[in-house]
């Protein structure tokens, strides 16, 4: 029975240490060409800025070009970038080699389909199963050919730039871009600047081993110093792949994930373009959820990961969701989660109504919202203990509908993590040591 390597996003681990090796990038190219483009075809590979990209780029090519796979090379480029030219140009599918935004000595080999989606778990499956055998070599004269294709990313900057209405622009706007010393660090102030905004780039100078250290989404405290130390409007922060976004408005006040949804709902509400509900994950804030039923808007919860999140929103014709983390889906302007495109749609909202980003993002008040893991020695199913359940409608109780209470495994380490919000801080910090007593108990 062949091992499971995909995750909810890809391949990912520890470089030099099973599976993010040389060779298994070799076997892993020469089993999705055989899955994926078994008559020959044409593959997109794109990269972030990690030092060890160089390595895997090296031996995906060698894999693809030696199984009849002709391999195009772009270079650092945004996921969603590359989801997006892979169809453009009519591939068989599209490779990013990215740890999105873990550090540096991590890295992540992930797949799109030919029409810039991810790959249907039965495909990942299949992919596994042709891991154990060798890497094939066709013979030479059906050997495939490669070449790069650097300048291609101006295409896939148009792109962003047409996702917001034709005529506007951002002249008069000042704006700092953190870009995590990743993917989106050419492209993301390129986009602006032909926007007519006055620009302040940061994290924009990648040296291979930079890559989200102190920097972007996973860490925007530069961000919220430089953004009212040079009178900026805003701030943007994107993660090392560019798919995750976090703002800071002109007082260096972080909006999350959440706030941009909300932002977003109510100016397509307005237009009159929001289709289906909005849809978030079991950890999004109740003050989202709340914020948007005083506005008439329906709110859905998917499980935590963005593979849910759109299977939700396809489900239920949705186009718009994301998570607190900044992974936003605009569906109506892109095929996945793509952190340039939702920062110019909220840079959109700000030119169109006048209004700045504190005052687009007031109206949702977010509610204390405190997490807690609680290691376990083994596999624990908290909806499966009377004592922890009992716990659990206890402190349902003294919410008063006033909050949530989340309890799950984690997916990747032994853990429970124990989540409570509610409008009290108080209470909520009651309850969290409450409860994770009794999940420690039972654990």
């Amino acid at each position: 029975m062949s091992r499971t390597y995909f995750g909810t996003d890809g391949v990912r681990g520890r470089v030099g240490e099973s599976p993010m090796t040389v060779d298994f990038a070799l076997r892993l190219a020469s089993a999705a060409a055989r899955v994926l483009a078994p008559n020959g075809g044409t593959v997109l590979v794109g990269k972030d800025t990690r030092l060890s990209g160089y390595m895997f780029e090296s031996a995906l090519e060698a894999g693809f070009v030696a199984a009849g796979v002709d391999v195009l090379l772009i270079g650092p480029l945004p996921t969603p970038g590359i989801a997006y030219l892979t169809k453009k140009f009519d591939c068989s599918f599209g490779v990013v080699i990215s740890a999105s935004h873990n550090p540096y000595e991590d890295n992540g080999i992930k797949f799109f389909d030919a029409q810039g989606g991810k790959l249907s778990d039965e495909i990942e499956r299949q992919i596994e199963a042709m891991l154990d055998s060798p890497p094939i070599t066709r013979e030479s004269q059906h050997l495939g050919a490669a070449r790069r294709i650097d300048e291609s990313r101006l295409d896939y900057q148009a792109f962003c730039i047409n996702s917001i209405a034709k005529g506007l622009d951002l002249s008069g706007f000042k704006i700092v871009i953190d870009c995590a010393h990743g993917a989106g660090y050419k492209v993301g102030p390129r986009i602006l600047a032909d926007l007519h905004a006055e620009i302040i780039p940061i994290g924009c100078s990648p040296n291979g081993r930079n890559i989200n250290a102190g920097c972007g989404s996973m860490a925007p405290e530069l961000l919220q110093l430089t953004v009212p130390g040079v009178r900026a409007q805003v701030g943007i922060a994107l993660d090392g792949d560019a798919d995750r976004l976090v703002m800071v408005d002109h007082l260096g006040r972080l909006v999350d994930g959440d706030q941009l949804l909300y932002i977003l709902a109510c100016a397509r509400q307005a237009e009159g373009k929001l289709v289906g509900p909005v849809v978030g994950t079991l950890m999004t804030n109740l003050g989202l959820e709340h914020a948007l039923a005083k506005r008439g808007i329906e709110f859905r919860r998917a499980k935590v990961g963005d593979r849910y999140v759109l299977e939700l929103m396809r489900e239920t014709g949705a186009v718009l969701g994301g998570e607190t983390s900044g992974h936003l889906l605009c569906l109506d302007r892109t095929t996945t989660g793509d952190a340039l495109i939702s920062a110019l749609q909220v840079l959109a909202v700000m030119k169109q109504t006048g209004k700045s980003l504190a005052e687009l993002a007031a109206p949702m008040a977010k509610y204390p919202q405190i997490m807690e893991n609680v290691q376990v020695a083994h596999k624990l199913d908290p909806t499966k203990s009377s004592a922890i359940q009992a716990a659990v409608r206890q402190a349902e109780t003294r919410l008063a509908g006033e909050g949530r209470i989340v309890l799950r495994a984690s997916g990747t380490e032994p853990v429970i993590r124990v989540m409570v919000e509610g409008r009290d801080e108080k209470l909520v910090r009651q309850l969290v040591r409450e409860l994770v007593t009794v999940v420690a108990a039972a654990a």
